[in-house]
């Protein structure tokens, strides 16, 4: 099957009536429906699967041991995401495999395909979570506790999905075999459109990181309740959003975001006792968005003051800047010819295993709504067809 057969044959599951799109998250019915998918369409190109200490999949063409050639994506999504934001990755990386297999190429070195758990953060709040648990970077109590909308930790989940917590934490035997790593993925703007071109190479990806700021006043009567009385956390919380897209105009590249808002207990004539915001600020450049996210927590605090509220901000993830291998990159352009190198505002997989000494390197191929993270994400099929062809000649270049 192509990659376009294969997301097709997926298009069903997880599907989002009430937003729109696609809702796929990390151990729910959906995903896991994926990864059984995963594996069944590993199994057919020949490949070993095997789920290593983190619930990672990893399916194997030859042994597995130092040196591989690994590429893969992640199966979950955002809240209402789009089709083609991880699965694209996915797809494009068996159909790869399986070009590669139909040609009758060999390779030299051991191939895998990965399927990281929870990039998205979709149910549990921490971005790339599989591929931060793997190489260390977040603390595995702090992991096993995140608690999902429903109150469910990550490690309730993934005993329920047959993972074992307690071996949460970085993986020496897994990081030991990447020897590097690509990940295809559909491109999240319109870079692609503007230089009509199908396919780019990976350049860099700017710092980004999440905070929780929990505004705590006191719920009481929408109608009964007097202004001058009121500890509305509703109103800072609205100050938090103006201050978010205020500095991030007059930061050159920067981008801010309150994507997401629980009132507590969210009824719509109560006033809110508690209001939890999520706050995604990005900036270019190194080490720079700590300090525009300080200058947005002052005036949260300011305005929790002014109302009578208290204000807890806690940081969620952080991710420096990241420049792509650029031995890899110039090897990826020599493969592929004349194709542009673009830089993006989107975390990934491989920007956690390049930070952490992984020579890595990204394909991004063209999405012609320039939208992503909604249902409006698109990819042509001779684009899509065309992302697996350069992914196959990239695998057989690099494990020759």
């Amino acid at each position: 099957m192509s990659a376009v057969s294969l997301l097709r044959d997926i298009s069903d599951v997880g599907r989002d009536h009430w937003r729109g799109g696609y809702s796929r998250h990390v151990f729910d019915p959906a995903e896991t429906q994926l990864r059984e998918w995963f594996a069944e369409q590993a199994g057919r190109r020949g490949l070993d699967v095997e789920a290593d200490r983190n619930g990672n999949l990893w399916a194997w063409w030859g042994t597995p041991g130092p040196g591989a050639v690994v590429t893969g994506s992640h199966l979950d999504s955002v809240p209402g995401g789009g089709a083609f934001d991880g699965p694209l990755g996915v797809a494009s990386a068996l159909d790869a495999v399986k070009r590669l297999q139909d040609n009758g190429f060999r390779p030299r070195c051991p191939v895998a395909v990965v399927v990281f758990m929870e990039e998205e953060g979709g149910r549990f709040g921490v971005p790339c979570l599989g591929s931060r648990l793997l190489t260390g970077s977040l603390d595995v109590d702090t992991a096993r506790a995140l608690r999902d909308p429903d109150g469910v930790t990550l490690a309730e989940a993934a005993r329920r999905a047959g993972v074992d917590p307690e071996r949460f934490g970085r993986d020496e035997v897994a990081l030991s075999r990447v020897g590097r790593f690509i990940e295809l993925h559909v491109e999240q703007g319109r870079g692609l459109i503007d230089l009509s071109s199908p396919v780019a190479v990976g350049s860099t990806v700017i710092e980004h990181g999440r905070w929780r700021f929990t505004f705590t006043g006191q719920g009481n009567h929408a109608g009964a309740t007097l202004l001058a009385d009121r500890r509305d956390p509703m109103v800072p919380a609205a100050s938090l959003i103006g201050a978010a897209r205020r500095f991030a105009a007059e930061t050159e590249g920067a981008r801010a975001t309150v994507g997401r808002l629980v009132p507590r207990p969210g009824g719509t004539n109560v006033i809110a006792s508690t209001v939890d915001a999520w706050l995604d600020a990005r900036v270019p450049g190194a080490d720079n968005t700590r300090p525009m996210v300080e200058r947005i927590i002052e005036v949260a605090r300011l305005a929790a003051a002014v109302e009578g509220c208290e204000l807890t901000v806690t940081e969620e993830s952080h991710a420096g800047a990241v420049t792509f291998d650029p031995g890899l990159r110039e090897r990826l352009g020599a493969v592929l010819g004349p194709v542009p190198e673009l830089a993006t505002g989107a975390g990934h997989d491989a920007a956690i295993l390049a930070e952490h000494g992984v020579p890595s390197g990204m394909l991004y191929v063209r999405n012609p709504t320039g939208v992503s993270h909604a249902p409006e994400e698109f990819a042509e099929d001779a684009d899509v067809e065309r992302g697996a062809e350069a992914l196959a000649e990239v695998l057989r270049d690099l494990s020759t």
